[in-house]
């Protein structure tokens, strides 16, 4: 386990990352450095895994983009979806 910054320049098989924000405001803080998300999202060689509170993270423009690119190529699981599975 290891931080964004811990990747710089290296490579992972899977990689997940957490986006920790979860707020009526949509405020995501440190989230919105889209330079250390560019780390930690293209590290991932075979699987990357983004955990977050979509209704807060769609206000941000990047998180936005990303989250109607994910749900396009069909990647995109809420909560409930992913309790029924196990």
């Amino acid at each position: 386990m290891g931080t964004v910054d811990s990747f710089q320049g290296q490579e992972r098989d899977i990689i997940a990352i957490t986006l920790t924000r979860s707020n009526p405001q949509g405020e995501i803080g440190f989230l919105s450095d889209i330079r250390r998300m560019n780390v930690g999202m293209t590290r991932a060689l075979r699987k990357l895994l983004l955990v977050g509170d979509s209704s807060t993270l769609c206000r941000h423009p990047f998180f936005g983009e990303l989250l109607a690119y994910v749900k396009g190529v069909g990647g995109y699981r809420t909560g409930h979806e992913m309790g029924k599975e196990t």
